[in-house]
């Protein structure tokens, strides 16, 4: 049974799309730390990150980095972080987060409340800029 993950990358679960290509999927964290928060995903189930081979992880890894130069540029900031956090979900996930001050990657503090508009528009700019 698919986790929640890929039924996202399948299109069976409606997400805020930034990017994709046939292995990775790029999309809006629904909890957001700032605007541009932005989960990467395999498309293939794997739980674990150090799980995937070495070719598969610098794939990733690569796209990652394409996903974090769109974000840096619909968003402009100091860095993007890259954070391999969480066991909510058995799906690998990095989490690319724009920053001013290492405070917006702390996930303790409150998340933004965006409208599904809001949501609409960060995709729409990363996607319109990891497409340029």
């Amino acid at each position: 049974m698919a986790d929640i993950f890929s039924k996202i990358a399948a299109g069976e679960i409606p997400s805020y799309k930034c990017a994709e290509n046939d292995e990775f999927y790029a999309f809006l964290d629904i909890n957001p730390l700032v605007k541009g928060h932005t989960l990467v995903i395999p498309r293939r189930e794997v739980d674990y990150f150090f799980d995937m081979d070495d070719d598969e992880l610098a794939r990733y890894q690569q796209f990652a980095k394409s996903v974090a130069v769109a974000i840096k540029k619909a968003y402009p900031c100091r860095k993007v972080a890259q954070i391999v956090l969480g066991l909510e979900v058995a799906h690998a996930h990095i989490h690319l987060i724009p920053m001013q001050s290492e405070a917006d990657a702390d996930f303790r503090r409150e998340k933004l409340k965006l409208t599904e508009d809001e949501f609409k528009e960060v995709a729409a700019n990363i996607s319109k800029a990891f497409n340029s």
